[in-house]
């Protein structure tokens, strides 16, 4: 769990996800819709992938995958983003205290 904690502090956005995942890929392309830049780690790509997809259950993702850290933070999966997003602009507001985007 302490792995997946440091990744997820490695940059201002960083998002879990599987190339399986079609959730995954959304939650990504709304992102970068804002403007920012995340931090991508694939899962089917990690030496540790398993491990990593067993802590961020661990930490409440279900599904494991997507999984996004903004500001240090684990915000959550594809439900939480797209409720941010969809309540008056909260994603945005996010990830301009971040430093992920600029206005």
């Amino acid at each position: 769990m302490e792995r997946v904690m440091k990744l997820g502090a490695e940059s201002p956005v960083v998002i879990f996800t599987k190339s399986s995942c079609c959730m995954s890929h959304s939650i990504e392309t709304l992102i970068r819709s804002f403007g920012a830049n995340p931090r991508v780690y694939d899962l089917d790509e990690l030496p540790n992938g398993m491990e990593v997809e067993k802590a961020l259950v661990e930490l409440g993702c279900k599904p494991s995958v997507p999984a996004v850290f903004i500001e240090k933070e684990l915000v959550g999966g594809s439900n939480e983003i797209m409720s941010l997003n969809l309540r008056g602009n909260k994603l945005k507001q996010l990830l301009i205290r971040a430093n992920a985007i600029w206005i």
